[in-house]
């Protein structure tokens, strides 16, 4: 498994609601649908900053991840809450468990 991380910085603080719901409306269902998806994640980073994880069964499918999550910001129009490209890593997951689905 393989792991995409995305750090946003800039995020304004008072819009994090906003941003988590189109999250959970719109990327999460698209990210969903990519071949080997195993799950995402986003978290507060304080200070502006924002934090995403995309779990995948591939490092391809991981880095396939970051391209549909720009065109999404694109397609959104959210470049004014999205003002920074994020800093983008993909690693390997070298242990992990899951006991029940996380509900948002």
């Amino acid at each position: 498994m393989y792991a995409t991380q995305r750090r946003y910085e800039g995020i304004d603080q008072s819009r994090i609601d906003e941003l988590s719901r189109k999250v959970n409306e719109s990327l999460i269902p698209k990210l969903s649908k990519l071949p080997g998806f195993k799950g995402y994640f986003l978290m507060e980073g304080g200070e502006g900053v924002v934090k995403s994880t995309s779990l995948f069964d591939t490092s391809a499918q991981a880095e396939d991840s970051s391209r549909i999550a720009a065109e999404w910001t694109k397609d959104e129009q959210l470049e004014k809450l999205i003002p920074n490209a994020p800093k983008v890593t993909v690693r390997k997951v070298i242990a992990h468990e899951t006991k029940v689905p996380v509900l948002v």
